[in-house]
């Protein structure tokens, strides 16, 4: 029989790079009978690149890598938003996509993607916490910061480091077939697809309740989300006028009080969900949305994904 051609994977190595964004490509591709790669990991020089979270790696291959694999993935790294990488790394990234390869980032692994402006015109993702920063850094760069990937054909971009398994399942469902990707999905004990959003990681969006204004009446209110809550019922437990109490709480929170309430009503709704067995209607009436169908409406809206789904995935342990 002749021998199964490998696929040739470089995992890139930079100054800070988080340990996770390492080891997921690294270990979803490791060589072995259903899988059909090799991978190496490199850096901008072979020898000791130090890592972040008091790790350091000690790489045996350096950007020549690049030239042999076909697909380089980019892990994330400290910092990301301070400086681009070397020169030197951002010239061996634009070589290796006009030879073919593909370009994947895990993470902030998106900002190195970004420096060598391959990203630009395109959609992209990374961290929710770096969204921001990368569009602001590279405002050509569409970002979305809901998605836990984007295929952009040959760049992709994922979410933080959780998400990188998304993005090497997809990956292998494109070059292997469902069937591989699920046993390799079986293997790391993860979910063979997530729906959904990151905005659903995103820490919760009510506020802590002390040390802020109106934090009274937005305390009042979490207990009392059954119940019809109204601008007006609000702005008068605040004992204030509802203009001043608008623009006061948006100053606070970044959200009308309508929208805060919405999205509170939503994050319990989310706790129900992983923490009991009550019904989506059940659940629905207890965060004062009425119907089930409002819940899935606004769920849908506001997390990408709906209340089974998010619900599938904590009872799963996916």
């Amino acid at each position: 029989m002749p021998a199964v051609r490998l696929h040739r994977v470089a995992v890139l190595v930079l100054e800070g790079a988080k340990p996770l964004d390492v080891g997921i490509p690294a270990q979803v591709f490791t060589t072995r009978a259903s899988m059909p790669y090799e991978v190496r990991v490199c850096g901008a020089a072979p020898g000791l690149v130090t890592g972040g979270d008091g790790l350091s790696y000690h790489v045996a291959h350096g950007l020549e890598a690049l030239e042999w694999a076909e697909i380089v993935f980019v892990p994330g790294y400290r910092f990301p938003d301070r400086e681009d990488p070397p020169p030197a790394v951002v010239a061996a990234l634009l070589a290796a996509h006009e030879r073919g390869a593909r370009l994947a980032a895990i993470s902030t692994g998106a900002f190195a993607l970004a420096a060598t402006g391959l990203l630009d015109g395109r959609r992209a993702t990374t961290h929710w916490h770096y969204t921001r920063a990368l569009a602001e850094r590279h405002p050509l760069v569409k970002v979305d910061e809901n998605v836990l990937f984007v295929d952009e054909g040959s760049v992709l971009t994922s979410a933080g480091a959780a998400s990188g398994i998304d993005l090497c399942l997809h990956i292998l469902r494109g070059d292997l077939g469902v069937a591989a990707s699920n046993h390799a999905a079986r293997r790391l004990v993860a979910a063979p697809y997530r729906s959904g959003g990151q905005a659903q990681y995103v820490p919760r969006s009510v506020p802590e309740p002390l040390g802020e204004r109106f934090a009274a009446t937005r305390e009042w209110a979490l207990h009392r989300l059954a119940e019809p809550l109204t601008l007006d019922a609000l702005a008068r437990h605040a004992g204030v006028s509802a203009r001043t109490f608008s623009r006061r709480f948006v100053e606070d929170t970044g959200y009308t009080p309508m929208q805060w309430v919405m999205r509170a009503r939503i994050d319990t709704a989310r706790e129900l969900l992983e923490r009991s067995e009550r019904s989506v209607e059940q659940i629905a009436d207890d965060v004062g949305l009425g119907t089930g169908a409002n819940l899935r409406l606004h769920f849908q809206r506001i997390l990408g994904t709906t209340p089974s789904d998010y619900r599938r995935t904590f009872t799963k342990g996916e």
